[in-house]
């Protein structure tokens, strides 16, 4: 089975939304600083979207733990 550059990018994104609006929540209950916040929290975006794909990518290369059929070629 495999997974479409655009399934990959849809997978990233919502991850970060989850992860990033965590980094955010922590950073402002530790400082207060909604500056601080909107600063840290698009860094966060910006920078481990890209890194997120680049990892879903590599793991599609990996057939360990993968089961089932193989697809058929089309």
């Amino acid at each position: 089975m495999k997974e479409t550059h655009y399934r990959s990018l849809a997978k990233g994104i919502t991850w970060r939304l989850v992860a990033s609006t965590t980094t955010m929540g922590v950073v402002y209950l530790a400082t207060g600083d909604w500056a601080l916040v909107a600063g840290v929290g698009l860094a966060d975006v910006t920078i481990k979207i890209f890194f997120y794909y680049l990892h879903e990518r590599l793991w599609g290369r990996v057939h360990w733990g993968l089961f089932g059929p193989e697809p058929r070629l089309k």
